[in-house]
């Protein structure tokens, strides 16, 4: 990814955040996260979720975001020395299939849309997760899990939403398991216990406040990139007339507008070594 489109992507991020903030914070707080506590963000963007991680530990804990682009971290650098939290994070470039760091380096980890959401192998991502939280600390997947955007036209939606662009990040061919909803199963195949899945509910309704229009305008856009090439003529038009801001119709400018969109948090902890087990025996 260049550098036009590392800035490209890092403003829809933030755009996108002004709907997702009340949903991440809410999810980041079910985790009670330690406080005092040195934690992971796995595929961090421009440290938006690090930044509420760091919050939930507090000024002893520590926050680590690691992502593939340079782009991005520079951003989550410049978005962390803002708000005041340079001190309690940092942003390193890697791979969050080959993570470097030692086995057992954190307390716990965090990856939002992008471990078990896109990537190759996601079993092997979590345990890979896994292998860098200590016994007994968490790992934590958030992904985006539905939406309901086009109030009043459910063909439409569902049509959309049946594209490739809509089902992403579902691969054709790719073992079920493997599906970014099979969360549960992925914690389990890399060793994890207590497995739990936990979803949060965002919503949005008329009249819109200017920022939130503005990311549910962009929302639009990047929820089914591309789906009209697989839409029949007449449910290309349509979305064209409710989607587009330019359009007289544009469903976002309907007084009685409603959306509501989820997240769910799939989380599970890693299980002691027998080691560890004789060590708390003899406590």
């Amino acid at each position: 990814m260049g550098e036009h489109a590392d800035r490209g992507y890092a403003e829809r991020l933030a755009t996108a955040e002004v709907l997702l903030a009340p949903i991440n914070r809410a999810a980041v707080a079910a985790l009670e996260l330690p406080r005092g506590s040195k934690g992971l963000d796995a595929g961090c963007g421009i440290g938006l979720q690090a930044l509420l991680l760091a919050e939930a530990v507090g000024e002893a804990g520590w926050v680590v975001g690691v992502d593939l682009q340079t782009g991005l971290l520079a951003e989550a650098r410049v978005r962390a020395e803002a708000a005041g939290m340079s001190g309690r994070v940092s942003f390193e470039q890697g791979d969050v299939q080959r993570l470097p760091f030692a086995a057992g380096e954190f307390g716990w980890a965090w990856s939002a849309n992008c471990v078990g959401y896109g990537i190759a192998d996601p079993e092997a991502a979590v345990a890979e997760l896994a292998r860098v939280v200590r016994p007994g600390g968490l790992v934590a997947l958030l992904v985006w899990s539905s939406q309901l955007l086009l109030p009043g036209y459910p063909l439409l939606e569902a049509r959309l939403n049946a594209t490739g662009p809509g089902l992403a990040p579902f691969t054709p061919g790719a073992p079920p398991e493997w599906h970014h909803l099979r969360g549960l199963g992925l914690l389990r195949a890399a060793g994890l216990h207590q497995a739990q899945a936990l979803t949060f509910v965002g919503q949005a309704f008329a009249p819109l406040a200017p920022p939130v229009r503005e990311g549910l305008a962009d929302l639009l856009q990047m929820r089914w990139p591309g789906a009209q090439s697989a839409l029949s003529s007449q449910d290309a038009a349509e979305f064209h007339r409710l989607c587009q801001p330019e359009s007289s119709d544009f469903i976002l400018d309907h007084p009685d507008y409603y959306a509501l969109y989820t997240e769910t948090l799939f989380r599970g902890r890693v299980g002691k070594t027998e080691r560890h087990r004789r060590a708390s025996r003899s406590s």
